[in-house]
């Protein structure tokens, strides 16, 4: 029977680790397919505090890793398929068929941003194509930009990267944007901003060193196509949080983010906590991930006291 099972790496769950383990609750960590999460698809990352010159994202993610089995914590990169509790016991069944006991349970899976399923598109990823303006906004200054959707994320992205950008086209597959009346006349105003109605990417062009250098486009209602010439496209169609495998379990929003309890990391399951961007579909950073991380760890670890 473990104490803590934490599903998920990234910063909440390697955060969670430490924690737990520096509590003697001797945690077992299931890192998945992905270990470290999203910042292991990224390159540098300039705003995570205690790295003024910057940090790789995947040398942060060994680096916690690093810290966190030193403290005890235990790691196996296996895929959990589905979570159950039984009485005061969780049962944790991995994709391979192990079965694993837990008092309690973290979940810090967090969420995959949407993309468009273009060729070639997984290995853009840091080389001109993002999903965080507020990550990887200021490594592209006085450059053209795109941003692809028509939501509210989508126009508080395009405004943040006029901080930074020389242009930022707006690219909508529609005629009107779907954001909120506010959002979309703020994004709108801005002379940075170039809207381009009716328009999808249908390519990444790329330059010689692999880097995004352009899009092709094509017209939802004529199908002309043309191309714009950028250094980086921030897609904004949304995020799916990782949380298909709990079932009805623990209670999510409607678009499957674990909802929480206020002000906690605790969820409507006792002894099964949340942490990271499987329950934040607002800030999504690493240093707020990492809180909640070590938030949910610290309730564990009170949730086990009081059991005994």
């Amino acid at each position: 029977m473990e104490n803590v099972i934490i599903i998920g790496t990234g910063c909440a769950g390697w955060t969670a680790a430490i924690y737990t383990a520096r509590a003697n609750l001797n945690p077992l960590v299931l890192a998945g397919e992905q270990p470290g999460g999203q910042l292991t698809t990224t390159t540098e990352v300039e705003n995570y505090p205690g790295f003024p010159e910057g940090v790789m994202g995947p040398e942060l993610m060994m680096k916690m890793q690093e810290q966190a089995t030193k403290f005890g914590a235990r790691v196996d990169y296996k895929t959990v398929a589905e979570v159950e509790k039984s009485g005061d016991t969780f049962r944790v069944q991995t994709a391979d068929g192990t079965d694993l006991e837990a008092k309690t349970v973290i979940i810090a899976t967090g969420a995959a941003p949407r993309h468009l399923g273009l060729p070639g598109e997984k290995e853009l990823i840091g080389h001109g194509l993002t999903s965080c303006a507020t990550c990887d906004g200021a490594f592209y200054r006085d450059v053209p930009v795109a941003v692809i959707g028509g939501g509210d994320s989508a126009c508080e992205e395009a405004t943040f990267l006029t901080r930074f950008a020389s242009k930022v086209y707006l690219i909508h597959r529609r005629d009107e944007l779907r954001a909120s009346k506010i959002m979309a006349e703020r994004a709108l105003a801005n002379e940075k901003i170039e809207p381009v109605w009716d328009t999808t990417v249908t390519e990444y062009l790329t330059d010689d060193e692999g880097e995004v250098r352009a899009v092709k486009t094509e017209n939802t209602k004529t199908g002309e196509e043309g191309e714009l010439e950028l250094k980086c496209v921030f897609v904004a169609i949304g995020h799916v949080p990782n949380t298909a495998f709990l079932g009805g379990l623990v209670d999510t929003d409607d678009a499957g983010y674990i909802q929480q309890k206020p002000g906690t990391a605790s969820t409507n399951v006792e002894g099964l906590f949340a942490a990271g961007d499987v329950a934040d579909h607002v800030y999504r950073q690493a240093i707020t991930a990492a809180g909640d991380g070590g938030r949910a760890a610290l309730e564990a670890e009170r949730y086990l006291a009081e059991q005994e």
